[in-house]
């Protein structure tokens, strides 16, 4: 047998249109290891699968998804209803020399300015751990990063009762790596869409993938409202949240792949219509991208901006919906776990509609749809704000079914700015959606910021209704600079790829090797 030599690191060639330029540069990865190599499979596929997922592995694929997206943000807003708990009559712990007893569930007493520390740790480190993550996804895929996340995130959700117990500091600690576990969200909605998602179906994977929100408030909600006032308080809700979080992670692990055409479980049916109308650049997803030439793009900025009303004022009703519903609205802590996850439960049925229509209105003009969808959530969300702020004081279930109706039209936001992003970014989708993740770092700052700004007393009503008017203006400025750039058309870069851009900087030095000999 002849002896086998490692692949060399790097290759001399010859560039064809000019013969005497050599260089020098790493072979095609397909000459280092194949893809199957890599995982240690097989790439034969059934030609039909067999069992309950027979042809549809991808949508357990996203069901599994889901539900970890869904942890990470429950175990990061399970403090928003927490606080009132942990406070509530204003009491503290009693550890005192005559005391006998300690509670189950001991009282703290924060400062708005404590409160605001704890929601800006989440933000600090969602902000900061945002592009580390964009990185790692490039690199190495979904699998093994999102689930680190997971782990980080249960791991800081179960020691914050320990925590908030011993000292303020670890407490911001604990929430500032729960903003990085958050960080990997959006990243991971992307790869879960560039690989699992056919064309055809990005309108019901973003729906369900961007549910993740209404989801966990609806969770967190209802359940920690109860677990409070249980024997077990306030403690509960972060142990509950945190071995969930260890479930969702292991079945993740177990089930996920970041390649769908080398999964034991993807028959060759399956394959080709996740593949269908796919480039080879979208198809293999090198983990090159193309920055500058993304981020100057006139479209992305736009549902950029987009995701920052949208998710802003998302955010705000998320964090303060609680705290308005008790201080203002006079309902008490169990009504208000319920109510507050009322809106949020609402949403998912209107997001899986507008998804599903999405898609299957094949009739009309996938620009046409994208407008009208993105009209329909951010144009009527932002009247709803400005009704809001006008309810009369003895009508609090009207104020709360305008709450439902805000968080409900807002979630048809998946048939409108995040398919254009699909859309128009392709293969670099993970990278355009990823980085709504920052922005939605950024709206954790601007939540908390208005209410410093202008709220003093929780319980006026007056100080309130300004933020849903800086919340309406914000939301139809968005809306209306999305209608005149929506396309469905991928952007220029999308063209940009590992080999064009070699050749474009090849070619640039050879010009300029030409100048330096001309001159």
């Amino acid at each position: 047998m002849p002896e086998q030599r490692g692949t060399p690191l790097f290759e001399l060639t010859t560039n064809p249109s000019n013969p005497s330029l050599v260089l020098l540069e790493r072979p095609a990865m397909s000459k280092v290891r194949s893809v199957e190599d890599l995982h240690g499979i097989s790439g034969k596929k059934t030609a039909s699968g067999s069992g309950v997922f027979a042809d549809r592995y991808r949508y357990l694929i996203l069901f599994i998804g889901a539900l970890c997206l869904t942890m990470v943000c429950s175990n990061m807003i399970a403090l928003n209803f927490t606080l009132i708990c942990m406070n509530e009559n204003g009491e503290t712990v009693d550890h005192g020399a005559n005391s006998t007893e300690l509670p189950i569930a001991p009282k703290y007493h924060y400062s708005t300015h404590e409160k605001s520390i704890l929601l800006w740790a989440v933000a600090f480190g969602c902000m900061a751990a945002t592009f580390p993550f964009n990185s790692l996804y490039a690199l190495y895929g979904a699998k093994w990063v999102f689930f680190a996340a997971g782990i980080l995130s249960a791991v800081s959700t179960l020691v914050i009762p320990l925590t908030a117990e011993h000292s303020f500091t670890w407490f911001v600690v604990a929430r500032v790596v729960q903003g990085i576990a958050y960080a990997s969200d959006f990243a991971a909605i992307g790869v879960i869409c560039a690989r699992w998602a056919s064309l055809k179906q990005n309108g019901i994977f973003l729906a369900v993938l961007t549910s993740f929100t209404g989801f966990s408030s609806a969770l967190t909600n209802s359940v920690s409202g109860l677990l409070c006032e249980s024997s077990w308080g306030w403690p509960s809700v972060y142990y509950v949240h945190g071995i969930v979080s260890l479930i969702a992670f292991s079945l993740w692990i177990l089930c996920y792949q970041d390649q769908p055409e080398f999964h034991k479980s993807v028959s060759a049916v399956e394959l080709e219509k996740i593949h269908r109308g796919k480039s080879e650049a979208h198809k293999n997803m090198d983990s090159f991208i193309p920055y500058w030439k993304i981020c100057s793009n006139k479209v992305v900025l736009i549902i950029w901006l987009n995701a920052l009303a949208d998710i802003g004022s998302g955010i705000f009703l998320l964090t303060y919906t609680p705290i308005y519903m008790k201080s203002v609205l006079r309902f008490s802590v169990t009504e208000t776990g319920f109510l507050g996850a009322l809106p949020a439960l609402a949403t998912l049925p209107f997001k899986f509609v507008t998804g599903y229509l999405s898609d299957k209105m094949k009739n009309y003009n996938e620009r046409y749809k994208m407008m009208f969808f993105n009209t329909l959530a951010l144009g009527t969300a932002g009247l709803l704000y400005a009704i809001l702020g006008f309810v009369p004081d003895d009508h609090p279930v009207v104020a709360v079914v305008v709450f439902m109706c805000i968080h409900v039209f807002l979630s048809g936001n998946c048939a409108g700015f995040y398919k254009c992003a699909i859309l128009v970014a392709r293969q670099y989708s993970a990278f355009v959606v990823s980085n709504i993740q920052f922005i939605k770092c950024v709206s954790l700052f601007i939540a908390p910021g208005m209410v410093s700004l202008f709220i003093t007393d929780e319980e006026s009503k007056a100080q309130w209704r300004l933020i849903f008017f800086v919340w309406t203006a914000i939301l139809f400025v968005a809306n209306i600079a999305f209608c005149f750039v929506a396309t469905d058309e991928p952007a220029d870069f999308t063209l940009i790829t590992r080999e064009t851009a070699r050749e474009k900087s090849n070619g640039d030095i050879e010009l300029h090797a030409r100048g330096r000999r001309d001159h």
